[in-house]
């Protein structure tokens, strides 16, 4: 499932992750999962929230400058070689994988991976002709709606 996520552009300094929490949360923006990327000086803070509109306009109001990007949701079995499992139909279809970071909230037995890939269209239809599912809007409540398109 495509999902909207946001990028922040940080300085990695003390406080930064924290101003950018405690905005979000002022505001009643749900955090539902994130990522940091340490890039030296700066960072990418990653972000899937609960209403990515509004967390992007309160974010640019601070000058923290954010983008919004899509990204592609899998579920998948949470046992050894779940993973490699999803992986190996990009490998022979010749897709790159951009990164990835798991969220918790998945049901029993599943464990959900979010994918940002060279491209994402083709990724999704490879990993659907192989039997591998993408998590439907009601298997997925623990995004909010408005952060689903």
């Amino acid at each position: 499932m495509k999902i909207k996520q946001l990028s922040v552009f940080i300085e990695n300094a003390p406080g930064r992750l924290w101003q950018v929490a405690q905005a979000l949360g002022e505001a009643g923006i749900d955090i539902r999962a994130l990522q940091v990327a340490d890039t030296g000086e700066f960072g990418v803070l990653r972000l899937l929230v609960s209403d990515v509109a509004q967390a992007r306009q309160i974010l640019m109001n601070r000058n923290l400058p954010a983008r919004v990007e899509e990204v592609v949701a899998v579920e998948m079995a949470d046992r050894p070689g779940g993973l490699a499992e999803i992986l190996k139909p990009l490998l022979d279809g010749g897709i790159s994988i951009h990164y990835a970071y798991g969220l918790i909230g998945a049901s029993a037995g599943k464990a959900v991976m979010v994918f940002r890939f060279s491209d994402n269209e083709r990724a999704m239809a490879l990993l659907q002709e192989r039997g591998i599912s993408l998590p439907e809007r009601t298997s997925f409540e623990f995004l909010l709606e408005k952060a689903c398109p």
